[in-house]
């Protein structure tokens, strides 16, 4: 249950302001508010969050205990890495309005976000991985329906680059000290 709990509010934190979400919310500014285009980021989220809750348990599986602790440690500083660069996303220019060409792109984008690193790192940390896996197909699908819903242009006026900012710092921490105590077992 803490796996979901924390999976839940970590993705649903880290995915605010992310590229996927800038993405659904450009793609429903220009091609409408549709169903199909929520029920596709969230089918994306819910796939994306599964692959890699898969990936963290089974690389985690393979490695002594002192390792996969050093593999979430790494998981979270590219997390962190992911959450201090720029979101720049560009309107986009969709002459096709292909619903599979969006989910394609999109599923991309969260395969290598931060959000998506951090389902990577809990379910590697965790005893269930399926609970970092539901919680991180319900925080991601949140934060994209979130952004469905408010478009490009509020989400414009929100503070989502300090926010960003700030969960990049705590995340290096994080990394930093499950780090250390996977090196030198010091706490």
């Amino acid at each position: 249950m803490d796996g979901f709990l924390l999976a839940l509010l970590l993705v649903a934190a880290l995915a605010m302001g992310g590229r996927d979400q800038w993405m659904v919310a450009r793609w429903a500014d220009s091609l409408g508010r549709s169903a199909g285009l929520l029920l596709l980021a969230v089918a994306c989220t819910c796939l994306s969050a599964a692959a890699m809750a898969w990936f963290g348990a089974e690389f985690a599986a393979m490695l002594p205990r002192r390792a996969a602790q050093m593999l979430v440690a790494f998981a979270l500083a590219l997390a962190a890495t992911e959450l201090a660069l720029p979101v720049r996303i560009k309107k986009p220019v969709e002459p096709t309005r292909s619903l599979a060409a969006i989910g394609i792109v999109l599923l991309a984008r969260q395969i290598g976000d931060g959000a998506r690193f951090a389902v990577f790192a809990l379910a590697a940390w965790t005893v269930w991985p399926v609970t970092a896996a539901l919680g991180g197909a319900l925080g991601g699908a949140a934060a994209v329906a979130l952004g469905w819903a408010a478009g490009a242009e509020n989400m414009a006026r929100w503070p989502l680059l300090p926010l960003r900012i700030g969960l990049a710092v705590c995340l290096a921490i994080a990394a930093l000290f499950i780090g250390l105590n996977a090196r030198f077992a010091a706490f």
